[in-house]
């Protein structure tokens, strides 16, 4: 394993709004239909619907959580780029088509409109790798009730289970200071939930993954050496050491702890010199092992090699290693399951749509624990004058000043701040905007969440259990 650099680009933007200045790039390769990728209630709606008229009807629908996961006191949001990469591959084809006749799951009014279906529609939410709290409205989907209702499912599959690596990716950079984190999660999961889960955690800081698909997808720079299994070919340590060095130089890094780890570092500053790259330690106390380990590196005068440390590592263990001379880690199976948070809860809610006349209205549920705030919201984030988050503040009234309202400082006194507004254009009348996709929309993300997590309060990284960083709070204009 190599140590990576994190590879950020340009610097960091005047806005954390502001995406960096690179030239448009093309979406990653097409794949096949995603249309099937829905639960079946939403097409049975959509049948009914374009039956009595109201498919038609103008709707907002929101993407939010009512409560964070137990002891998290903030959420990253994450996968905004791959759910706009899906929208051009959200097609009903022949196939999917003759599918869905054959099961008897719509009619052919249905399939008819299924088979033009285009999202022409406007898309609005917070910049990708933004903190989110209870309440946020993290994505808003406006559109007709026919356009809108069958992205449910694509939409809350992808921002769920990408937002919940990142929020723990998140927490493990936040453990790690200015350590690099390495992402080697991938065969602990879904083989593509495995290059999701790559992408996510670099939009929360990590700085390389051992993915190779998820590199070519987004650019991502990707990280390893050697497993146990390479040393364990050869006769002996010393002939895989020399092997490794002889393939990829002195800069590479060493397994060392296959037997002995005295005699594997040994071994390994004999085979390459006091130039090493780096050694990796992946099993027994590791913090202990570390003291040892740059202790005896610096008595061989490999005082400039580097110590990895993996084995089923997680925030509170990355935590607990700040004090010992580690310099990177390299995180497996915590990462690609949430580190215990494997969903963040986001709903996909219907809150407003026209009536018969034609006017906008807000629309909520009531449901005992599961309810809804009626009406389109636009979201801001008070920040103190030192630059601190304060609160989550939720914009609400009749739906046109709502979608006017601007933060002009005029909402808070002269002493309390001011607002940064949270959501930004995603998709436009239909078209993707393509500042969120590919590999810069990567590189954007990772500046804008390093640039939110710098503003929230300094309570907001603790790994003890607490309440939300700052209140959700309402305004009513």
């Amino acid at each position: 394993m190599n140590d990576a650099n994190r590879g950020d680009g340009a610097s960091s933007p005047e806005s954390p709004a502001s995406p960096l200045s690179l030239p448009a790039a093309p979406l990653p390769a097409l794949r096949p239909s995603l249309s099937l990728l829905t639960d079946r209630y939403e097409l049975t709606m959509l049948q009914a619907a374009l039956a009595d008229g109201t498919a038609h009807r103008h709707c907002v629908f929101e993407v939010f959580t009512r409560r964070l996961p137990a002891g998290r006191r903030y959420g990253v949001v994450a996968g905004t780029g791959r759910v706009l990469e899906a929208l051009p591959a959200f097609r009903f084809g022949d196939t999917e088509l003759a599918y869905l006749e054959g099961a008897g799951v719509v009619d052919e009014r249905t399939l008819d409109f299924l088979r033009g279906y285009r999202f022409t529609g406007t898309i609005t939410g917070y910049a990708e790798g933004e903190t989110f709290f209870p309440g946020s409205p993290v994505l808003q989907v406006e559109g007709t009730f026919a356009e809108a209702v069958v992205l449910e499912t694509l939409v809350l599959a992808i921002l769920n289970h990408d937002s919940a690596i990142a929020s723990a990716a998140s927490r493990m950079t936040s453990a790690a200071v200015d350590r690099p984190v390495l992402e080697m999660g991938s065969r602990r999961t879904h083989e593509q939930a495995g290059v999701a889960a790559a992408r996510a955690a670099v939009v929360a800081g990590f700085a390389g993954t051992s993915n190779l698909e998820a590199g070519f997808r987004y650019g991502l720079d990707t990280i390893g050496t050697a497993a146990h299994a390479f040393t364990l070919l050869h006769d002996d340590e010393p002939s895989a050491f020399a092997s490794q060095v002889a393939a990829f130089g002195a800069g590479t890094t060493l397994l060392v702890d296959t037997y002995d780890v005295r005699r594997g570092v040994e071994r390994a500053v004999e085979a390459a010199g006091t130039g090493l790259g780096s050694v990796r330690l992946d099993s027994g106390d590791l913090g202990a092992l570390a003291v040892e380990v740059r202790e005896q590196l610096d008595t061989l005068g490999a005082t400039e090699t580097k110590i990895v440390v993996t084995s089923d590592l997680d925030e509170h263990a990355i935590a607990g290693l700040a004090a010992a001379p580690v310099d990177v880690y390299g995180v497996g199976t915590s990462l690609v399951t949430g580190s215990g948070a494997p969903t963040c809860g986001m709903v996909y809610k219907l809150v407003a749509r026209t009536d018969s006349g034609g006017r906008m209205q807000p629309v909520e549920k009531s449901s005992v624990r599961k309810t809804s705030s009626g009406g389109r919201k636009a979201a801001a984030r008070r920040l103190d004058g030192d630059g601190r988050a304060v609160e989550e503040v939720l914009v609400t009234g009749p739906d046109e000043d709502v979608v006017a309202w601007e933060p002009d400082g005029s909402e808070l006194g002269a002493d309390d701040g001011r607002l940064r507004r949270l959501h930004v254009p995603l998709v436009t009348d239909g078209a993707v905007d393509s500042r969120w996709v590919g590999a810069y929309g990567v590189a954007n993300a990772a500046t804008q969440h390093r640039t939110s997590r710098a503003e929230l309060p300094r309570g907001a990284r603790r790994l003890s259990h607490g309440e939300a960083a700052i209140p959700t709070v309402t305004w009513g204009l």
